[in-house]
């Protein structure tokens, strides 16, 4: 792996796959993507290597190439090996962009990295795509806990365009959307007018922007480029409507788990996994095949829009 390990704009070590370093140099597009969603952490066995194996299927069929971002032996890395998939696959610790320069000098064997570290890796990198399932925000009762994602901090910090099902339907989506106006990401729907809630293709809040093109995905960012502004862009898109699932069901399901979750004194980075595992349980692992259609389907999105740089 030391053969095309770099040194970022600050120095910081950053290992660029053979395949991603081809692309970037001969102006091929490149879509990053997270390696939690992949791992144990996000997705169970076999399905988190299914949808490795679909996300970046769909990034190729729009001529990009995908590029997982994670910590492997203190090294940051976007883009893998195929020998080192199955490393992702069963990470079992949690990556974000705050813990990036611990898992660094710690040297950490395997650190699966979140939306923020992604992003950071990404913008590192110089790719302008990421593709996720569903970002992070502001939690319920934020007002008690202070618990807003790093995500937000992340997506209005580096140049990238977020390909995104909403975020996670657990959340206060309206605080949410009004940090992201307080932080000025711009953000688009995905051909709707109305914000995605991951698993449901509406909360019933509005988009600031609606865009029907990917091609316009990619203006947006590159005019917030020219005009010198940093930061990236939220692009909405909703999970396809034949993998969507009841709305009220969800509603119930996230219901009881946030009481539980209260009740046990879960807090932070600890109750996105109890409250999708609960949601697993109350849809009769409904929402795996969900999760795998919506990644996909960003995936897809984000390669068209890396393929609109060109």
């Amino acid at each position: 792996m030391s053969a095309n390990v770099t040194p970022t704009a600050h120095g910081a070590r950053l290992h660029v796959s053979d395949e991603v370093r081809e692309a970037l140099a001969s102006g091929v597009p490149v879509v990053a993507l997270e390696s939690t969603i992949f791992s144990n952490l996000g997705l169970p066995s076999p399905a988190n290597a299914d949808a490795l194996a679909r996300c970046e299927a769909a990034i190729r069929t729009s001529g990009a190439v995908p590029a997982v971002t994670v910590v492997l032996d203190g090294v940051a890395c976007l883009g893998i090996e195929a020998d080192q998939a199955e490393r992702v696959l069963t990470g079992t610790a949690k990556c974000a962009e705050r813990d990036l320069p611990v898992a660094l000098a710690q040297r950490w064997s395997v650190g699966c990295t979140t939306v923020s570290a992604s992003l950071a890796i990404a913008a590192a990198g110089g790719v302008r795509v990421f593709a996720t399932g569903g970002i992070g925000g502001v939690h319920r009762d934020d007002h008690l806990t202070g618990d807003v994602s790093a995500d937000l901090g992340a997506i209005a910090r580096h140049p990238v365009v977020t390909v995104t099902a909403g975020a996670k339907a657990f959340l206060d989506l309206a605080k949410t959307l009004e940090m992201l106006d307080t932080l000025s990401v711009p953000v688009l729907g995905m051909r709707t007018d109305r914000f995605p809630a991951f698993y449901v293709r509406d909360s019933g809040l509005p988009v600031p922007h609606r865009i029907e093109h990917e091609a316009d995905a990619a203006r947006v960012l590159q005019a917030r480029l020219d005009l010198g502004l940093p930061g990236g862009v939220l692009v909405a898109n909703p999970i396809p409507a034949e993998a969507e699932l009841d709305a009220a069901d969800i509603d119930r399901a996230i219901a009881s788990a946030l009481d539980d979750a209260r009740t046990g004194g879960l807090r932070g980075a600890a109750v996105t996994p109890f409250v999708l595992g609960r949601l697993a349980e109350a849809t009769a692992g409904r929402s795996i095949p969900a999760n795998l259609a919506l990644a996909e389907h960003n995936a897809l999105v984000g390669g068209r829009i890396a393929a609109a740089f060109l």
